[in-house]
């Protein structure tokens, strides 16, 4: 049953070990079947020994045929052939269809059109031409030191935070240096993770780990009594800017979550600093981990935030107590960001660019922020709207007085063409505060889209 092609562009040896390979896998030649010797089957075909050579060879190292010297070759037994087991029909569902809407106040979108791609060109072009073997070669699992090293100075400079090198890991975005955190602490903690907050912070504890259980909120932030209460040993705090409540942890709670950490050798806080680049207004608040004496805080950020959502580069600064364990348990790990960026990253922090960028960026965003608080002023939502605005931050949270329940609001806004976000969203373990709040953000957007979203949004609300 088997021809050749001479017409086809697929190899000759092809043709007969696509066949060969096929016919073995029906079932249609059984296990110990005697294949034709290479010449018989080369003069068949009017075909070279050695293409048949070529085939057989293939379907030998793969374990479709084997050679018992001085007799030929003979088809193996391959457990569930076709013909044994039929195949399963490949199902997949097919991807839920985006809803677009025409104004979106998402949280998570930055203005790309400021990020400065002339520079970040110049400076991919000078390293490539530079070469060298730190380009091409692997680096240390924390990361390119040069990298490490421009942290460490701009953390200084900027965070109040005196650290060394050897203390950061550098790892593609916070999930994944979450989940290393996990394996460093142990994954039979209890980890606490605030409530409302990034819905994704707790899946990634969720999965990683055993017991996850929520930390209440107050005015101040992450409320100590809900850390005692439940025993947990580790907590995934954003005390610089809670996300999505906009509460900054006055210093007399920070200190009171330092003691709670201090009180039991095995408690540790993660401090997430997702967003300290933008605080619009007054002195940068200081982190946790430059109050921190005795070795409990990690310090974790990105620049998720400051650079682009695509830009998975984040880092962790590790107390010098943890690094020890961290080398011998982790040090394995090989980085997880490409040489290549760490190298670029290294010099837009080194010369200055990534300090004038941010400083573009907070400009940009405190006018955006400055305008959609003055047109919700001056809009007849100002009197059904009470708007909470926080020093920092590319959010606002609205409360609405007009007897709409949160459900009503973002349904009316989408009916408007209009995406706003529920504040029971980013509630992870089933509460559903009986509160007609919402969250705008305001990032990624013009002033006439925010603008052009308000004017929706008095037609849905009003």
């Amino acid at each position: 049953m088997l021809t050749i092609d001479f017409d086809d562009s697929k190899p000759l040896y092809e043709q007969l070990y696509s066949y060969i390979r096929g016919e073995i896998e029906k079932g249609n030649i059984a296990p110990g079947a005697k294949l034709p010797s290479k010449r018989a089957l080369s003069a068949h075909l009017k075909i070279s020994v050695v293409t048949v050579e070529t085939a057989y060879s293939i379907l030998a190292a793969e374990g479709y045929i084997y050679s018992v010297p001085g007799s030929g070759f003979y088809a193996e037994n391959i457990p569930g052939r076709s013909g044994e087991q039929k195949e399963r029909p490949l199902v997949l569902k097919p991807e839920p269809p985006k809803q677009e809407y025409a104004v979106d106040f998402s949280t998570n979108r930055a203005d790309t059109a400021l990020f400065p791609f002339s520079v970040w060109a110049k400076l991919s072009r000078e390293i490539l031409s530079s070469g060298g073997d730190e380009l091409l070669n692997s680096c240390s699992g924390k990361g390119v030191y040069g990298l490490r090293q421009a942290i460490v100075d701009y953390l200084r400079s900027f965070r109040g935070l005196t650290v060394h090198p050897q203390q950061i890991v550098i790892g593609a975005g916070s999930e994944y240096l979450t989940g290393l955190l996990i394996q460093l602490l142990g994954r039979d903690r209890c980890y606490g993770v605030e409530d409302p907050g990034y819905v994704k912070t707790h899946r990634v504890f969720s999965a990683n780990c055993s017991r996850v259980l929520p930390i209440a909120m107050d005015g101040s932030g992450a409320r100590l009594d809900s850390l005692t209460a439940q025993g947990i040993q580790v907590a995934h705090i954003t005390p610089s800017h809670h996300f999505p409540l906009g509460t900054v942890m006055p210093a007399a709670r920070r200190h009171e979550i330092l003691s709670w950490a201090c009180a039991s050798p095995d408690r540790y806080i993660i401090e997430d600093d997702y967003d300290s680049d933008f605080r619009m207004y007054g002195r940068p608040v200081p982190t946790l981990q430059s109050l921190d004496r005795s070795s409990r805080v990690v310090y974790l950020n990105t620049f998720t935030k400051s650079l682009a959502p695509s830009m998975r580069i984040g880092y962790m600064v590790i107390p010098p107590e943890l690094m020890e364990r961290f080398d011998s348990r982790l040090g394995f790990y090989a980085c997880t960001v490409p040489v290549f960026e760490q190298l670029i990253l290294a010099e837009f922090l080194k010369r200055g660019y990534f300090e004038r960028h941010v400083s573009r960026l907070r400009k940009l965003y405190l006018s955006r922020r400055e305008h959609f608080i003055k047109s919700l002023e001056d809009s007849p939502l100002s009197g059904m709207l009470e708007v909470k605005s926080s020093s920092g931050g590319t959010h606002l949270l609205l409360r609405a007085t007009n007897g709409m329940s949160e459900r009503e609001l973002v349904e009316r806004a989408a009916g408007e063409g209009v995406r706003v976000y529920g504040l029971s969203e980013y509630y992870s373990f089933g509460s559903n505060p009986d509160e007609s709040r919402v969250i705008a953000g305001y990032s990624g957007m013009s002033a006439q889209d925010i603008s052009r979203g308000i004017a929706a949004l008095e037609r849905a609300w009003l």
